[in-house]
């Protein structure tokens, strides 16, 4: 029994939400342990400039602002810890979790901050130009300013993919938007949007073969109609994939209610609890409309002080 850990507030893993979360938890005096989770930093480590968060008017690298959210973390005193929580037992008042390494902790209260993660088609071009930055992305909102007047590819066909292509519409002389089957899954309303944007070219049963540049740089896009075989060479300077996103709940889904995607549904609109009295939410694990830093950064001090208030309460 000497293995297990005691802590009033457990943060389960990082990025804007989780770090905010634990600034706030250790400025309360909540002594929290954080575990950063696969991708220590979250979304924002494979971006390579942020230029839309506040307080940064040069604009920084995503990894840079992770490293100095985390020291600002550990500057008020949270345990941050590399490595995950892959299970959990929130049945009773003590919520039960248990590390990689086999860890065993008891938080009396836990802020699930474990985000979600961007799906890619999976190339092996799409992933070198997402890595080294070259024009690869998976938020127009983020990186689209990055192309004015340029001209850029899209692939997808759901509401996020209309609504991505709308946006790049207004900053890029031409968007030209690759769809896999012959008709969008996106509702009636998007799609109908899209299709009436000038500067907006719609490729159906088209599928990526490959993303082209010059190793630095995205400079085309190779597609292929999946219906007549034709190979057409798409120019383009940036390349967006808009196929959707899958958030990291599946260790929760026991116990926490989800939607039917997996996202955490609020239990109480306007605050971040779940319905298990003590666990609440932050950040890209329930939020599937803005998906920002800046939002997701908010939901972490709303997670931290309603932990504080779940753990006065009880005091009481």
């Amino acid at each position: 029994m000497n293995d297990i850990e005691k802590t009033k507030c457990l943060i389960i893993g990082s990025g804007p939400a989780g770090y905010t979360a634990a600034i706030y938890a250790s400025r309360a005096e909540m002594h929290p342990i954080m575990y950063q989770g696969m991708q220590p930093g979250g979304q924002l480590t494979t971006t390579n400039e942020v230029e839309n968060f506040p307080g940064y008017p040069e604009g920084v690298t995503g990894p840079a602002m992770m490293l100095e959210l985390e020291a600002q973390a550990k500057r008020f005193g949270t345990d941050v810890r590399f490595g995950f929580i892959n299970r959990v037992d929130f049945s009773g008042e003590i919520h039960k979790c248990w590390a990689d390494n086999g860890k065993e902790i008891h938080a009396e209260t836990v802020v699930i901050s474990t985000g979600a993660s961007a799906m890619y088609l999976g190339l092996e071009s799409e992933q070198h130009y997402l890595s080294n930055g070259g024009g690869v992305s998976a938020c127009a909102v983020c990186d689209g300013f990055f192309y004015k007047g340029q001209e850029t590819v899209i692939v997808g066909a759901g509401d996020s993919a209309c609504e991505e292509a709308h946006y790049l519409s207004k900053l890029c002389t031409k968007v030209t938007m690759l769809v896999r089957r012959d008709v969008f899954r996106a509702s009636k309303i998007m799609a109908e949007r899209v299709k009436k944007t000038k500067n907006i070219e719609i490729l159906y049963n088209t599928n990526t073969i490959e993303v082209l540049g010059d190793g630095e740089v995205v400079n085309a896009v190779l597609v292929k109609n999946n219906i007549t075989g034709k190979e057409t060479k798409i120019p383009c300077t940036g390349f967006f994939v808009a196929i959707g996103h899958k958030p990291n709940t599946e260790i929760f889904k026991k116990y926490i209610d989800l939607d039917n995607t997996g996202y955490i549904k609020y239990a109480q609109p306007g605050t971040s609890k779940t319905n298990i009295p003590g666990v609440f939410v932050a950040g890209d694990a329930a939020d599937k409309t803005y998906r920002q830093a800046i939002t997701a950064a908010g939901t972490g001090c709303m997670a931290a002080l309603d932990a504080e208030r779940y753990l006065a309460s009880k005091e009481h």
